[in-house]
């Protein structure tokens, strides 16, 4: 098994994103386990996360990284895994899911949506990094372009400089 590559990972994406980044690879990767950890199950308002297709709604996030044919989610012992192995070894890609769940109203009186399940592959090369979304099955009340985006400015946040992590250069539709 190999830790961050799904082995059934879809040939064909519904967007590739790309993006010129100011952090070394292993950097931009340590980031981004630490951002999805930081994003696994906390709550945002619809309006947080995109243009909101479900008035008054609640987005709830949760990732995971791929190990061979599965995906484990991202909670702070598999952030230790993946960052120790980071630490070894130089990844040229690293595959995530996302399950997004989407709720009408806020705490407790709030009543589930159907989910929208994602797939991510992120390549690294030097200074690039690129994103392919493949969406699984769900309403998409989040679009993979709006999803990519949400991501990538919550990296960016993230930056302790008013400089950028990530600048987008090219999106593509396949």
């Amino acid at each position: 098994m190999t830790l961050g590559l799904y082995e059934k990972f879809p040939a064909g994406v519904h967007r590739i994103d790309s993006f010129n980044s100011t952090l070394s690879s292993k950097q931009l990767q340590q980031k981004l386990i630490q951002v999805f950890f930081e994003l696994n199950r906390r709550e945002f308002s619809f309006e947080e996360v995109a243009n909101p297709t479900v008035p008054d709604g609640t987005v709830i996030f949760e990732f995971g990284i791929a190990e061979g044919g599965d995906f484990n989610y991202i909670d702070e012992e598999e952030v230790e895994k993946t960052l120790t192995a980071l630490g070894k070894e130089r990844l040229g890609a690293m595959d995530f899911f996302c399950s997004i769940r989407y709720y009408k109203g806020r705490g407790e009186g709030r009543s589930p949506l159907k989910f929208d399940y994602y797939m991510l592959r992120t390549l690294f090369s030097k200074d690039m990094f690129e994103v392919q979304v493949f969406h699984e099955r769900g309403p998409r009340y989040i679009s993979p372009e709006e999803l990519t985006e949400f991501i990538f400015n919550k990296i960016n946040e993230t930056s302790s400089s008013k400089r950028k992590i990530l600048k987008k250069t090219v999106d593509k539709f396949p």
